[in-house]
């Protein structure tokens, strides 16, 4: 037997941080899905006769 177990308390404990950490995780989701595509389109060019995208009106 685990100490958790002992007490409903202690277990209710548990599962309410969890669920806390699950909600702040999840609210974390979109920012890291956004800097992935950012990063994903900004490591795009990989030619040197490319457009630069970065640069506005960048034409050669």
């Amino acid at each position: 037997m685990s100490v958790m177990d002992n007490s409903p308390e202690k277990r209710s404990e548990w599962r309410a941080i969890f669920y806390v950490q699950a909600r702040v995780a999840i609210l974390f989701v979109p920012v890291v899905a956004s800097l992935l595509v950012i990063a994903t389109l900004a490591g795009n060019d990989r030619h040197p006769d490319a457009i630069d995208r970065t640069v506005t009106g960048s034409v050669r």
